[in-house]
């Protein structure tokens, strides 16, 4: 009886997320009401607040559930590149594609600043994707025979997931995303090809 109550309180918050996601990308944040929410999910209202405090606690989970479906998607492109040059570019441009996705440009691009707030915002975005980034940062810095200490790495990987955050914005707020993506992938592939450029002439990296 326990694990069906705990299975049936499990499964209606799952629902109450995934028509939260759907109404805040079709709609976003502002044009989305509890209301439409509950009747999407075929609860009460009652049975939402058991699990949510309100609509911003909601959207933050509907927030996280896109945040780890990208974070996935760049995961699984990074899987098989051997070569470090090969493994960032994979994952640019999966970063790319996931950004122009309806749901992560709506919730995560559009609303997740105003909605979550500035600081909160930026910790929920890192949480899942960051280490990723570091994951290339490493494989490059490996590639080139750099030694770098570990506060470099992460300042690196600061740099590189900031540009790669703002050129995302870009991507999907721009009018034609797709010829934007080229462009931001042809502008980061340029560094990428500086940085291998050192890499073949054995240049010292900076340390801290």
């Amino acid at each position: 009886m326990g694990t069906s109550r705990a299975e049936f309180s499990a499964s209606t918050r799952r629902t109450l997320v995934e028509v939260a996601e759907r109404l805040f990308a079709e709609h976003g944040y502002a044009a989305t009401s509890l209301d439409a929410i509950v009747a999407g999910a075929e609860v009460t209202k009652g049975a939402l607040y058991h699990h949510f405090s309100g609509k911003q606690a909601l959207f933050e989970a509907a927030f996280e559930n896109v945040e780890w479906a990208g974070a996935r998607q760049i995961r699984s492109a990074l899987e098989g590149h051997p070569d470090p040059w090969e493994k960032a570019v994979a994952g640019l441009r999966a970063f790319l594609e996931v950004v122009r996705q309806p749901a992560y440009s709506r919730i995560v691009v559009q609303d997740g600043p105003s909605v979550l707030g500035y600081e909160r915002f930026r910790e929920q975005e890192e949480r899942p994707t960051f280490v990723y980034v570091l994951d290339i940062v490493r494989a490059v810095f490996g590639a080139g025979d750099w030694e770098p200490d570990d506060a470099m790495v992460h300042t690196f990987a600061r740099i590189f997931f900031g540009a790669m955050s703002s050129a995302g914005t870009t991507v999907s707020r721009a009018d034609y995303p797709d010829e934007e993506a080229e462009r931001v992938e042809a502008a980061i592939g340029f560094i990428l090809a500086g940085l291998r450029a050192l890499s073949d002439q054995a240049v010292p990296a900076p340390t801290s």
